[in-house]
């Protein structure tokens, strides 16, 4: 163990599983030494988040419905019962009808259109209000987006508009919160084989075609993006906010397929 975040203590939501990008980060948190909480929602995820939060010493674990007031205002009450303050938070949440995330993008409904941005962008403002308030002595809130926020990308559909949304939010709650020393930030990891990539259609292909032409021949892994937001929750963050920072292999800076691709 490093002790670049010993004495740190924060909240993760979002993991599902170990292959969850909110794992991999909580992994490299809890490496260097930050005290983590976890939270989650149904019984269902609490008995895949429990094992994972105990093989990092963590035995906070709180039910979560980010679309319900009392949830959340129970969940930030426990953590101020038991730390009185909060050093990071890391946001992982999002959620589509996966209906909707094949297809055309025009035939988004207005009922997931709402559900989608409200837990996928919404949330992030919410949580960041409630956690702001227990980081007296400044913080990091660090969310994920992914590039479908501003390049099309096949079957991503509404989640796209929710992630462009999610990046305003994380630009306008860096300048609302920097006065008081928060930080905030989105990470955006290329495709992932997650449980919540799965859901897209498509998800093979596009995890394929970023892997054979981001500049690195590479996606991101979870140790990458684990180390960024290790960066982003450290000292060496301090002067980092209102950032997207990119964990894709570089793919985000292509203008087309690489030559041998064509």
């Amino acid at each position: 163990m490093a002790d670049l975040l010993k004495g740190k203590r924060g909240l993760v939501m979002g993991v599902a599983n170990e292959r969850s990008i909110a794992w991999g980060i909580a992994s490299a948190l809890a490496a260097e030494g930050a005290e983590l909480a976890f939270s989650y929602q149904g019984e269902a995820f609490g008995k895949r988040v429990e094992p994972l939060a105990a093989s990092v010493g963590s035995d906070f674990l709180v039910d979560v419905d980010v679309t319900n007031d009392e949830s959340l205002d129970a969940c930030f009450g426990a953590l101020k019962a038991r730390w009185g303050s909060l050093d990071f938070l890391i946001h992982a949440i999002a959620f589509s009808d996966k209906n909707e995330l094949t297809g055309r993008f025009i035939n988004t409904s207005r009922a997931n259109f709402q559900n989608s941005l409200t837990i996928s962008c919404f949330s992030f403002i919410d949580v960041s209000r409630r956690a702001a308030e227990l980081m007296p002595d400044g913080g990091s809130l660090i969310t994920l987006t992914f590039q479908g926020s501003n390049k099309v990308v096949p079957n991503y559909n509404v989640m796209g508009v929710a992630k462009a949304a999610l990046e305003s939010a994380t630009r306008y709650l860096a300048n609302d919160l920097g006065p008081q020393g928060v930080r905030v930030n989105a990470i955006s990891p290329g495709p992932m084989k997650t449980l919540a990539g799965a859901a897209i259609g498509g998800a093979r292909a596009t995890y394929r075609h970023t892997e054979a032409n981001a500049p690195l021949r590479a996606n991101a892994t979870l140790d990458a993006i684990g180390g960024t937001a290790v960066w982003l929750c450290s000292t060496g963050g301090a002067c980092t906010t209102g950032e997207v920072v990119h964990v894709d292999g570089g793919y985000h800076v292509l203008g087309m397929p690489q030559a041998e691709n064509i």
